[in-house]
């Protein structure tokens, strides 16, 4: 039986998505330098191709090396990736996450005060 393509990311797909976010155009070498752990160019570039086969990046050749670039925003993929894990995790319920990350002292009370005062802006705003 063929395996299911998956549209999520790998873990490996994701730190090669990370370098590009963060890099932004790059070749499989320069790629292959900003990753944190050691991998073969092949490998790399193995990766590069299916993240383009699943629209994840765009490449364009030139002077006989592809350039690779997202084609995805960072802020849409963590996006969607958030909306994905809270309907998966905690079905559809934004608040049972932030209730678990207070159950598991994951918030410090300086970031609790932060996501007051952003509650307290999204209320005045929803106001006007």
């Amino acid at each position: 039986m063929p395996r299911r393509k998956s549209e999520q990311m790998t873990p490996l797909e994701l730190e090669i998505m990370q370098v590009l976010w963060e890099t932004g155009p790059a070749t499989v070498q320069t790629v292959q330098r900003q990753l944190k752990r050691e991998l073969a160019y092949t490998t790399v570039q193995t990766m590069l191709t299916v993240l383009h086969r699943k629209k994840k990046v765009k490449r364009t050749l030139k002077d006989k090396a592809y350039i690779y670039t997202p084609a995805v925003s960072r802020t849409k993929f963590t996006g969607h990736a958030v909306r994905e894990f809270i309907d998966r995790l905690f079905g559809g319920s934004a608040e049972g996450l932030v209730m678990k990350l207070l159950q598991e002292k994951h918030l410090t009370p300086e970031k609790l005060a932060e996501l007051h005062a952003l509650i307290e802006k999204e209320e005045r705003d929803a106001k006007n």
